[in-house]
């Protein structure tokens, strides 16, 4: 399984980017294993449709689970078309997060939370 989470640095102690299209970075994670892979998101200084773009580049990164602050209406619709479950209202360190996505403390957002 891979987990993508918003953050705002490039290592497991960085802060979560309460934001999903224009996040500075996204974090992809085996929550089983911790190995990560961060990347700079190239989408958020885009004029229009970062969270469209930010959602595609998930799909093809086959993850299934995203953790975030917040995810806009074009995200939303994006992530649900291709089946990633969305985690909204996270806020810490990235590892404290995934963490507590392992032990089942979040439950997936069924609607965007930002217009």
């Amino acid at each position: 399984m891979i987990i993508c989470v918003t953050s705002q640095g490039t290592n497991l102690d960085s802060e979560i980017d309460p934001r999903f299209g224009r996040c500075a970075y996204f974090l992809f994670i085996n929550p089983e294993t911790m190995e990560f892979e961060a990347m700079k998101n190239e989408s958020a200084a885009a004029s229009g449709g970062a969270g469209a773009k930010a959602g595609q580049l998930l799909a093809d990164k086959n993850v299934e689970a995203l953790l975030t602050g917040n995810v806009g209406p074009n995200a939303f619709e994006a992530l649900h078309a291709a089946d990633i479950k969305i985690y909204t209202g996270v806020n810490g360190k990235v590892k404290d997060v995934v963490n507590q996505f392992i032990n089942n403390a979040f439950s997936a957002t069924d609607q965007p939370t930002t217009g």
